[in-house]
């Protein structure tokens, strides 16, 4: 290796590789040119900011642990100490991914997407009406009280805001509508 130190304090140690290590003259700063493009600052605050060039691919850690990845598509991942995850995509869409298996999905459009560790999904459109999915049934309810039931055996239930119920049987056919 060889170490150069420059008129402003800066030392720069060139490995034989070609990666290049340049140390701030308080010390306080390191940048690390890798000779396949990357590049590593640690910073005063203790940021590490890694950039993948392949990839086009940059990777922050904080001293307080949370990471976030800028992806070339202008994707952004923070992944937090305590297991959370929360991606936003180039949409806008936010999807937040907690360590107890709860997921939440935010859509631009005002829609809300909640999947529970357990697979039961609740889906909250922005129109009002709210969709609940479950091994057992799927419900869409309106806001005007209407309820529509589907069961996983084909079965179909309305229940409308005025207290007439309507039921069908697996093939459709009417069996109670009063």
């Amino acid at each position: 290796k060889v170490e150069e130190v420059l008129a402003d304090g800066r030392r720069i140690i060139t490995f034989r590789n070609g990666t290049k290590k340049e140390i701030s003259a308080d010390k306080r700063m390191t940048t690390i040119r890798f000779f396949n493009g990357d590049v590593k600052k640690i910073m005063p605050d203790q940021r590490v900011i890694y950039y993948y060039a392949d990839a086009q691919t940059t990777h922050t850690t904080y001293a307080d642990g949370l990471e976030v990845l800028q992806f070339p598509n202008n994707q952004i991942e923070k992944h937090y100490p305590d297991g959370t995850q929360e991606i936003v995509f180039p949409d806008h869409t936010v999807k937040c991914l907690y360590s107890d298996g709860f997921k939440e999905t935010f859509f631009p459009d005002g829609t809300v997407v909640k999947v529970e560790k357990n697979g039961d999904k609740t889906v909250v459109f922005s129109n009002g009406q709210k969709e609940v999915h479950t091994a057992q049934f799927k419900r869409r309810e309106y806001p005007d009280g209407t309820v529509k039931t589907v069961y996983c055996n084909g079965r179909q239930e309305t229940k409308y805001s005025t207290g007439r119920v309507r039921i069908k049987d697996e093939e459709g056919n009417i069996i109670l509508d009063k």
